[in-house]
């Protein structure tokens, strides 16, 4: 008997549970192929083209997962009346720019940064409040030797954060390998004084002390 989309999306799962990737696979190319797939069955065909090391079709199906999503939280956004965040509705928004983020990790363990950060910057564009996002794009611009554009994300994020403590030390980082050794100074000083025990202050210190000694 032939099973709807959905069983078979549901019996892809039980396969990928098992970790029977391959088997994963199989079942949802024939759904991918019979033009029935949607979201979801595209995220998981992804997810297992990534654990049987086949990355660039991982990121293909990913990208088609948030593509459908984005396709159905517009449609939703119009019969609501509801557009908030660039044409949607803030919780769809939000949805799609976790989304977004999750291909970027996606991208970023597979060694491409600068579409890790695309996705990043998609992502801060539907939820601009979204700190930790913007936190994440920074470290991968900071990864990706972007220090400037680094040191702007980190910046607002340190500024809506004040006790957001890895943020100040990567606003610190970003400020010294963009050329601002001064600024990078007042930052972990005054880190210095309310976290006297972080080694990672202590040794940044350090660095700049040796380097203003060369």
């Amino acid at each position: 008997m032939d099973l709807s989309p959905t069983q078979q999306l549901e019996r892809a799962r039980e396969r990928f549970e098992l970790g029977d990737y391959y088997g994963v696979l199989y079942l949802l190319h024939e759904l991918v192929e019979s033009g029935k797939a949607f979201a979801d069955a595209h995220h998981l065909l992804g997810l297992s083209y990534y654990m049987v090391n086949r990355p660039e079709e991982a990121m293909a199906s990913l990208d088609k997962a948030v593509e459908l999503n984005a396709e159905a939280s517009f449609a939703a956004a119009r019969a609501s009346g509801a557009e908030d965040r660039g044409g949607v509705a803030a919780h769809y928004a939000a949805k799609l720019a976790n989304l977004h983020a999750e291909v970027g990790e996606a991208y970023a363990e597979a060694g491409k940064l600068g579409l890790a950060v695309e996705q990043y910057e998609r992502a801060l564009e539907l939820g601009p409040a979204f700190h930790d996002l913007r936190y994440r794009l920074g470290r991968l611009l900071l990864d990706a030797r972007r220090t400037l554009e680094a040191r702007e994300q980190l910046e607002q994020v340190v500024q809506a954060r004040p006790q957001a403590v890895d943020a100040h030390a990567a606003y610190g980082l970003a400020c010294y390998l963009s050329g601002d050794a001064g600024t990078a100074r007042r930052v972990w000083e005054g880190m210095r004084e309310s976290h006297p025990h972080d080694v990672r202050i202590k040794a940044y210190l350090a660095m700049l002390d040796r380097a203003a000694g060369q």
